[in-house]
């Protein structure tokens, strides 16, 4: 694991100063720190640290950066021979009480946070009479700036996922009670210097903590601020893409899209151009739509095998306009559906199909006349097996726990010659979506 490690100081407002002007630094003088008992130290700035000597168990080795406060080192685990990013904050830079307080309340919000992938981790701190040390994970692939420096351009695609991560980050810290109040390209290192390397969010020290249910009070420069949509890069960016913008910057927050509703239904934009992609793969004869031939021969030059009266079901859902083709919106609304189907409310909507009586159950009378339709599959032999398959609590019947189990991990509901799996669901789903009970005309368009 590698991480470069950053860390920003809050700088001081105006009441701020005032309040800290006349605190003296308490590590300005020689008499920074008072002995205590048994050879030990006091903390003045971190209230419970990892401990005060880090060279017992670090070996701290080449700089790696600089900063207005402090130096970051590589640092080895003396034990184990993994390697850290150390930040080494001066006590004598940290000149105000505010000071002090900012670099603790750094250190208690990166301590506070659950592990992420996407997020720098803190794994030990220490205090001795010069400098705070920071120890934490080591990013060798650079910031996201440099990288998008050294590209010159990003595709909606790429940059949609780079958006993606950063979303999820704002997700999880507010999920916690934390809001980051830094978030740029500079604050974002990616792990190692492959191009598939995880992209990190570092430096909480603007962070702050915060009450998730009590409304947050906006920057009047933000809500004053209007992007200007007419200067570059807007005008060769796609709508879709600017409307999430717009979106995303809303000055209200009760109109403002969520981290998470931005991340559950508009960024879609990679997901649509890999889909687009397909769709052009299958329009052989470049006219801008598809016939049922050309879905057939594409599916199956993507390895789906998928059973003629359910690629007719496909065609007829798919088909709003009812022309024979399907152009790439109704292609795509089709696809990004699909896609939802394992999702817990579609999910939820297909149980219901089985749970005619709603106790909450699938019983084997409910799921023999579903299958009616079905000449292969009314057997009991069928029943039985599907009922053994997916029935793990063995109590005779299908909880939602069971069937959604059975469809997220893909096990089959009748073995071999069989072939009862996630087909019947897609068939279903296609079904309940032609007659209305699931809503997709609008999906990735």
């Amino acid at each position: 694991m590698s991480y470069v490690v950053i860390i920003l100081i809050l700088p001081q407002t105006s009441d701020e100063k005032i309040w800290g002007k006349h605190k003296p630094n308490p590590f300005a003088t020689d008499n920074s720190y008072h002995a205590v008992p048994n050879g030990g130290y006091k903390s003045y700035v971190l209230k419970n640290p990892t401990g005060h000597n880090i060279e017992e168990f670090y070996e701290l080795g080449r700089e790696l950066g600089r900063g207005e406060f402090g130096i970051t080192y590589l640092c080895t685990d003396k034990t184990t021979g993994e390697v850290f990013a150390c930040k080494s904050i001066s006590k004598k830079k940290l000149r105000t009480r505010v000071d002090i307080e900012d670099v603790r309340r750094e250190v208690e919000i990166m301590k506070h946070l659950p592990k992420h992938p996407n997020i720098v981790s803190l794994k030990d701190t220490y205090e001795d009479d010069h400098a705070v040390h920071l120890v934490m994970e080591l990013c060798e692939g650079g910031e996201l700036f440099d990288r998008i420096v050294a590209r010159g351009h990003y595709t909606e695609r790429a940059a949609a996922a780079v958006t993606r991560t950063i979303v999820e980050v704002i997700q999880n810290c507010h999920k916690h009670g934390v809001m980051h109040r830094d978030l740029k390209p500079e604050n974002f290192l990616f792990g190692n210097k492959k191009e598939t390397a995880p992209l990190k969010a570092i430096d909480f020290g603007l962070s702050v903590f915060f009450e998730p249910e009590t409304e947050q009070g906006v920057a009047q420069a933000i809500i004053r601020s209007v992007v200007d949509f007419k200067r570059d890069p807007w005008p060769k960016v796609s709508d879709k893409a600017k409307d999430l913008v717009k979106k995303m910057l809303n000055p209200d927050p009760k109109q403002r899209l969520t981290a998470h509703e931005v991340i559950a239904e508009h960024l879609s934009v990679e997901e649509v151009a890999g889909i687009k992609e397909g769709f052009q793969l299958m329009d052989t004869s470049n006219k801008g739509k598809i016939d049922i031939n050309e879905l057939r021969a594409g599916l199956h030059k993507l390895g789906h095998q998928i059973p003629e009266t359910d690629l007719q079901v496909l065609m007829e859902a798919g088909d709003i306009d009812k022309d024979g083709y399907l152009d790439v919106g109704e292609f795509v609304a089709i696809s990004v559906h699909l896609k939802k189907m394992g999702n817990d409310d579609h999910l939820r909507k297909a149980f219901q199909f089985f749970d005619r009586n709603e106790s909450g159950y699938i019983e084997i009378e409910e799921l023999r006349d579903a299958l009616a339709d079905e000449a292969e599959a009314t057997s009991e032999e069928v029943i039985n097996a599907i009922i053994q398959d997916v029935d793990t609590d063995k109590d005779g019947r299908i909880s939602y726990e069971e069937f959604a189990a059975m469809m997220k991990a893909g096990t089959d509901w009748r073995k071999a010659s069989r072939q009862y799996s996630r087909e019947r669901y897609n068939n279903l789903s296609l079904k309940l979506m032609k007659d209305g009970s699931l809503q997709m005309s609008n999906e990735g368009r």
